[in-house]
């Protein structure tokens, strides 16, 4: 209680400085959710010892918060790592691994059918900074291994490929990499932490082979509702988390706590919305396989994808995404007009939120080296009737034929 007699002048600065502090013991589903920039010390000595970089201690709202904390620990143990941090897309989760481990003079090797602004990233910024980087095709191990020199400091791999979905064989390409002293960083967006462990692709204990580092747009499946953008970068090494850890301080990079509580609050559905979204997608998958109009279903789990044993040999899932390749008698403008045709499935970019969604992609102006001629359709499974969208796909098709 406050003297309710005090000057009016007083209670500006009694509103600031109230001595009430609420009780401790509070529990519930959710944790809760802490707003700051500032932190406050109780004294000096405190503020110089406090330790923010082992998540012991706050010190500014940038470098954590109780809610930060708690989503970065979660993510860890989602995608089976120890330590991460967290950035505001999953772009800047590459741009950090990149911007925190890459000098002048060092090389970059990216898959061919990488997202494409991880590509764009090294053909620009990292470029002007002198550091050079190269292509690689990511079904051809062998080739991945000619292409290795000692100024190979890091090897981004991403399971399935951005768009045209070929899975690689993940744990030859490590061991590849490793063999020359690389690390290697893994897209796990479309794995979610779910498909597989990205730390954990082969053996045991000491044995085990896996990434150094995985990055994980959680602005798709762990947020879920198309409506945040966050990422997340985790490892299990300290030394390279500590190093992770200062870059992402020197950038300044912060999430908004509002951001990290839609994201908390997701988390507990993100199994069964990832179960749901993978059997929608084979579903609607395997009926596109028989229809004529298609030349190939590009889907990790159908078996004859670039990839199926691969992806068999280390998953039981698979995210809720595909794409189609249409004969080559159709052009551009008519798989356009199929897209248009569709009312169910959205036009727009991005996935794994509740609406389905739907993009075309020419191949000859996305790959280096296109395995497919003709227009691609990529779609995204949300959360409406797989026999809706079944129907929707169908009666869409009058507009490709018209």
């Amino acid at each position: 209680m406050t003297d309710p007699d005090l000057p009016e002048r007083a209670i500006a600065t009694a509103l600031i400085h109230h001595p009430y502090q609420p009780p401790a013991g509070f529990a519930a589903p959710q944790p809760g959710i802490f707003k700051a920039s500032t932190v406050i010390f109780a004294s000096t000595a405190a503020m110089r010892a406090r330790n923010w970089k082992e998540k012991v201690g706050y010190t500014y709202g940038l470098h954590g918060t109780p809610t930060t904390f708690t989503l970065e620990e979660r993510i860890a143990t989602l995608e089976g790592g120890l330590h991460t941090v967290l950035v505001p897309s999953g772009l800047a989760a590459i741009a950090l691994t990149d911007m925190a481990l890459l000098r002048s003079g060092d090389e970059l090797l990216i898959p061919d059918n990488a997202y494409n602004p991880n590509k764009e990233l090294a053909r620009h910024e990292l470029a002007g900074w002198g550091i050079t980087h190269r292509f690689y095709d990511p079904m051809d191990v062998d080739a991945l291994a000619a292409m290795l020199t000692p100024a190979t400091r890091l090897v981004w791999i991403e399971p399935p490929g951005s768009v045209t979905m070929e899975f690689p064989d993940l744990t030859r390409l490590v061991r590849v990499a490793r063999s020359q002293g690389a690390l290697v960083a893994l897209d796990n967006t479309w794995g979610a932490g779910l498909a597989f462990n990205p730390f954990r692709l082969e053996g045991a204990g000491v044995d085990t082979l896996g990434a150094d580092i995985s990055v994980h747009a959680l602005t798709k499946y762990p947020s879920g509702g198309g409506d945040v953008l966050m990422g997340a970068v985790t490892t299990r090494d300290p030394a390279l988390h500590l190093k992770l850890n200062a870059a992402h301080m020197r950038m300044g990079w912060g999430v908004a706590a509002n951001d990290v509580e839609t994201v908390l609050r997701a988390l507990p559905s993100l199994a069964l919305r990832y179960a749901a979204a993978d059997d929608a997608g084979r579903a609607l998958a395997r009926w596109w396989s028989t229809r004529p109009e298609v030349a190939q279903v590009l889907h990790p789990a159908l078996e004859g994808s670039p990839g199926h044993a691969h992806w068999q040999r280390l998953c039981s899932r698979s995210a809720g995404l595909f794409s189609i390749v249409f004969d080559e008698r159709y052009t551009a403008r008519q798989v356009d007009a199929f897209v248009d045709a569709l009312k169910l499935f959205r036009i727009g970019f991005s996935w794994a939120g509740p609406v389905s969604l739907v993009v075309p992609y020419d191949l000859t102006a996305m790959r280096e080296r296109p395995r497919w001629r003709g227009t691609l359709v990529r779609f995204s499974l949300g959360l409406e009737a797989v026999d809706d969208l079944i129907a929707d796909s169908a009666q869409a098709l009058a507009a490709l034929n018209a």
